[in-house]
């Protein structure tokens, strides 16, 4: 099992904990409002702690369960008391539509995570491509991109303590096209589709 520090204490903090802490793992919720930290550790349970804002983290790995624009600039104000963590980037920088990503270049909010995380830092994308109603209810696969093997082990490892299916998508540059899927579900909840109870996931055929 794992020790996961979530950096942020919103819808999908409380989500991913409850399955966190529903798999075996430790849990620390850190939040800039320490009554909201407070307030989801209560309801998490299991032992779930806080930590003080901008502290080293409890955990090893660190999910930044906070809105795109605000990621990179809490990684930075964390600093060197992110050196040596998984750091999960889980947020989506949609445009104003809906229908593309907020930034224009071949990048994602994950990329420009470890372009200023400190030395030893891991830097994922995962959960992204899942909406937060599938992930309470139904058992998604859960793609996930990184650089590291070490902490490639480690991502999926935790994914599996949560009764989802990890599947490694590649290193991190395909974190970009993460956020690409994510508008894709987006488009599909909107058209083809209709409603928000599905995933993308992989079907395998064989002979």
């Amino acid at each position: 099992m794992s020790n996961i520090t979530f950096i942020g204490a919103g819808n999908m903090a409380r989500t991913i904990g409850t399955l966190a802490v529903a798999g075996g793992n430790t849990v620390e919720i850190m939040a800039r409002d320490q009554s909201k930290a407070d307030a989801l550790a209560e309801v998490l349970g299991g032992g779930t702690t806080t930590g003080k804002w901008g502290a080293v983290p409890a955990g090893d790995i660190v999910i930044t369960a906070v809105l795109y624009a605000g990621v990179v600039s809490t990684v930075a104000e964390y600093g060197d008391a992110l050196a040596g963590k998984i750091i999960v980037d889980i947020s989506n920088p949609f445009n104003a539509t809906f229908d593309g990503l907020a930034h224009s270049e071949p990048t994602s909010i994950a990329q420009e995570v470890a372009k200023i995380a400190p030395a030893g830092a891991m830097v994922f994308k995962a959960f992204n491509t899942i909406f937060r109603g599938v992930l309470e209810e139904g058992r998604p696969d859960v793609f996930f991109a990184g650089d590291n093997p070490r902490g490639k082990a480690d991502v999926a490892a935790f994914i599996e303590s949560l009764g989802l299916r990890p599947l490694d998508v590649g290193g991190l540059k395909m974190a970009h096209w993460l956020e690409g899927a994510g508008v894709l579900t987006m488009g599909l909840a909107g058209n083809g589709v209709g409603h928000w109870n599905f995933a993308l996931g992989v079907n395998e055929f064989t002979d």
